[in-house]
């Protein structure tokens, strides 16, 4: 089964994101609630969770793109 790790509902104004890093390569597996990257909005870091235990199959969000909430950031499959 494929997850599909989406950037976030961060607040009521939020609407978009900045990729700034990711911490996983696709092949790396991964636990839900781990770390696997980081975004920005409104010049606040958060951190990217896993939502899912798997293996990270796809990485769609480019390091300095801008992603509006809900927009597929990565694939897991699980």
């Amino acid at each position: 089964m494929k997850v599909t790790v989406k950037v976030p509902r961060l607040g009521l104004t939020v609407e978009d994101a900045v990729v700034m890093e990711w911490h996983k390569k696709v092949g790396d597996s991964v636990a839900a609630g781990e770390v696997i990257g980081v975004i920005e909005a409104d010049k606040a870091t958060v951190e990217l969770e896993s939502p899912a235990t798997g293996t990270l199959s796809e990485i769609i969000g480019k390091i300095g793109e801008t992603y509006v909430v809900g927009a597929a950031l990565a694939v897991l499959d699980v």
